[in-house]
């Protein structure tokens, strides 16, 4: 055997055994007639010394061991004269009799510790090395960890996992999918799921019930901090369920993952807030509840006070109190102004008022507004001396409302006030069924095509489809959408009224969804479902601000894998097969 134990698992107790190990050399030092040596595997690390007055060939084999080195080492348990409590092994180390070098290592690019040198992309290239370091390790154990607890969870609640294909028919409707051309039918291409939507749906019109599937999902769209390309969903639907039903059971699968890997317990019933309830306090669809400076409305506040036309023309004035902050110098006022001008953000420029700890009061509008109406904004926005009140307007109420929350999210930061170790969860309930694209110049599914309108709300497809509430809640932790799911349309004649809402024509509507129409023909279940986004569920879990380091291998901000150089270019015998020319566009 090359191992009969491993480089985690030796105590105190195991003195005076006779042990193999084997695993990476991650430290060598040399202190006079001795050389100590760090050995790891997955499971830990443990010190092993080489003694030269007891073999002095044995010793200068092991000086000339370099880092991550794979070797296999025989020797004897022993107490630790220095111990170490950092780590799990701290109070042994192994005096060794006999070293074998299994695989020798050029110098790795970066140091394999959990601080190391290595940049994003030098450490992207060489993910294989990258993962022997624990941190990153951690995360996959936890990721692990997470998906038994979850597939545990609903087996015992009658769900069954089951595979469906990764290649299937395009559906462009949302973000824009990856293609994959057939080579047995030139000139036509298969498309990677972006979730296994319809086909969930299928299976609940074939009486499964309840399914479930750790689902790989792909999305052709810009990558940021919680997205990749390829990605991984819990996700799962329940046939003859309420939205309250939903609800319900993933709420309390949210509630035994908090407790089993954190530690932490939930309220025993998660707040609801409507999607309109959580733009007008906080501007965003999935607000962030570990701290307050909730919005405040201050347009009837400055109405007809003065002639300033910024404030006078806009749809919108908004404010947020940031607490303690009255001190702010120039400089500082002026990087939030900058910030919030910053194109992704798009706002013209930020108001402030200083409400001074002396009682005094200091704003960038002095000379538009008197004493009494700064008093007034003060008493809205419930400021005291020595808090800062920063305030955005605009012409579209919810574009000013989402800068306004940029800036609510930045002021958080840089107080501290995000903390990693606290998590609030709340469900957003009545999305909106539509939104207005001005790329497309047409209402789209704020979801999905297939999403249940509110039955309240039905009368108003036909002339007022833009105020149509969706039967839709996603589950948000920390201003993160975790996961999110809605009632579905079972009814072939309501999806086609959202298809051509959604401006499609029969024949499109037909042709890319005929199949899921004529199997509501069939006797079709009320049906419910919800996809929760495993990676973003680890990365909370783990203390993250990326989702690539709980992912094994994953892509650069670019979509690129650094270690296989991919997307590459085919060879041109492959393009013949496809039937393919590639023919690109000059820059």
């Amino acid at each position: 055997m090359y191992r009969t134990k491993t480089c985690g698992e030796l105590r105190l107790s195991d003195a005076g055994t006779q042990v193999t190990l084997a695993g990476w050399v991650q430290k060598v030092r040399k202190m006079g007639g001795m050389t100590f040596v760090d050995l790891r595997d997955r499971y830990g690390i443990t010190q092993l010394v080489f003694n030269e007055s007891a073999d002095k060939g044995l010793c200068d084999q092991a000086n000339h061991l370099g880092r991550e080195y794979c070797i296999q080492v025989k020797g004897q348990v022993s107490e630790r004269q220095s111990k170490n409590d950092k780590i799990a092994t701290g109070d042994i180390e192994i005096l060794a009799s006999e070293l074998t070098v299994l695989s020798p290592s050029a110098v790795p690019p970066f140091t394999i510790e959990d601080n190391t040198d290595g940049g994003d992309d030098l450490r992207m290239k060489y993910r294989y090395l990258d993962l022997r370091r624990s941190t990153v390790r951690k995360n996959l154990e936890l990721r692990h960890r997470m998906t038994i607890l979850i597939r545990n969870f609903l087996d015992a609640r009658q769900f069954i996992e089951v595979e469906t294909p990764i290649l299937i028919g395009s559906t462009p409707e949302g973000a824009r999918d990856f293609v994959v051309p057939s080579r047995m039918n030139p000139g036509q291409f298969y498309a990677l799921p972006q979730s296994p939507q319809t086909l969930k749906q299928l299976l609940m019109v074939a009486g499964f019930d309840r399914y479930f599937q750790i689902a790989k999902c792909f999305r052709d769209e810009d990558l940021r901090a919680d997205r990749q390309p390829e990605f991984t969903q819990v996700d799962c639907e329940m046939s003859f369920v309420d939205q309250e039903d939903v609800i319900g059971i993933f709420e309390d699968m949210c509630r035994m993952l908090f407790r089993e890997v954190r530690g932490v317990e939930l309220p025993a019933k998660l707040q609801q807030m409507t999607w309109q309830e959580a733009m007008k306090r906080f501007g965003s669809d999935k607000p962030d509840l570990r701290f307050g400076m909730e919005f405040v409305e201050l347009k009837d506040t400055f109405a007809g006070k003065s002639d300033f036309s910024v404030f006078n023309e806009a749809a919108y004035i908004g404010a947020i109190c940031v607490p303690g902050c009255a001190g702010y110098s120039r400089k500082q006022i002026d990087e939030l102004t900058e910030f919030v001008k910053k194109p992704q953000i798009g706002a013209k420029g930020l108001v402030y008022i200083k409400y001074n700890a002396d009682g005094t009061t200091k704003s960038s509008i002095d000379k538009f507004y008197g004493a009494d109406v700064l008093a007034e904004v003060k008493k809205q926005t419930k400021a005291n001396d020595g808090d800062l009140v920063l305030i955005l307007s605009g012409s579209a109420v919810n574009k000013t409302r989402t800068q306004l929350c940029a800036l609510r999210l930045e002021m958080a930061d840089r107080l501290g006030l995000r903390d990693k170790n606290k998590f609030e969860c709340l469900w957003i309930v009545d999305f909106p069924l539509f939104e207005w694209s001005d790329e497309e110049q047409r209402l789209m599914a704020t979801h999905h095509p297939f999403t249940m309108p509110n039955p309240d709300d039905i009368p108003l497809l036909d002339e007022h489809p833009e105020q149509v509430r969706a039967k839709a809640y996603d589950f948000v932790c920390n201003g993160i959408e975790v996961g999110g799911g809605s009632l579905r349309i079972h009814d072939s004649n309501l999806q086609e009224k959202m298809f051509k809402i959604l401006g499609f024509t029969k024949e499109r509507a037909e042709a890319q969804f005929g199949f899921l129409m004529n199997a509501f023909k069939y006797g079709a279940p009320p049906h419910a479902g919800l996809a929760f986004g495993l990676d973003r569920f680890v990365s909370i879990m783990a203390g993250l601000d990326s989702i690539r380091d709980c992912i094994a291998f994953p892509k650069n901000n670019s979509g690129r894998d650094m270690m296989l150089d991919a997307p590459s270019e085919l060879a041109p015998k492959q393009l013949d097969e496809l039937q393919i020319k590639v023919d690109l566009r000059q820059a």
